[in-house]
């Protein structure tokens, strides 16, 4: 049975190129665990989860004025944090922004299948041709041509402070520990739709 596309929360006609930051959730096709699995609460990714990592990594790399920070590359979805940084001097995002030398991800050193996409001006663009670069690197991997490997929709959150901003990098990084119970676990509880923990 499909399971139903998250909807984003924000504002209703929320401009998603204001500069801050974002986090986004990418699921898999009907939560298909295609990335790896959860050991003792470490994510163990696969050859298929290492191109979704990589290409999460070179974000910053094919688009201007975009950084990663916290995230989480879990068997069948990603947790993460976009910035949008401000192009402009002087005028300062309209909600939380990274804190500066707080330590994240390494970074890939390897190539990302992720080759000179459009300019962003958008969460949704980001979102989109992440997307669409690991879906044509997994199916030419897999030999599984026109194969889906997301969900069309996503899960987007404006992060309004740095208090949100604090919160929002806990539970990323405690989502491999809350795997058993996570809502997006294969055979998981059936939950209905509630606030999420770091919106508490």
């Amino acid at each position: 049975m499909p399971v139903p596309s998250r909807r984003p929360i924000r504002l209703s006609n929320f401009d998603d190129s204001t500069p801050g930051a974002y986090f986004v959730t990418i699921c898999t096709h009907e939560r298909e665990c295609l990335f790896g699995d959860v050991v003792d609460e470490v994510v163990r990714l696969n050859g298929l989860g290492e191109v979704v990592q990589q290409t999460w990594d070179a974000l910053p790399d094919h688009f201007a004025h975009v950084e990663s920070d916290q995230f989480v590359i879990m068997p069948n979805h990603v947790h993460g944090v976009v910035v949008l940084m401000d192009d402009f001097p002087g005028v300062g995002a309209t909600h939380a922004s990274p804190v500066v030398g707080v330590p994240g991800p390494a970074r890939a050193t390897h190539a990302s299948p992720l080759r000179n996409g459009p300019k962003p001006n958008s969460i949704g663009t980001i979102v989109g041709s992440f997307k669409s670069a690991v879906t044509k690197h997994i199916n030419h991997l897999r030999l599984t041509l026109g194969h889906p490997v997301w969900q069309r929709n996503y899960y987007e959150h404006v992060i309004r402070d740095d208090r949100d901003l604090a919160a929002i990098r806990d539970y990323i990084a405690g989502n491999p520990a809350r795997w058993l119970v996570d809502e997006h676990y294969p055979g998981g509880i059936k939950r209905t739709a509630k606030r999420r923990p770091y919106l508490t």
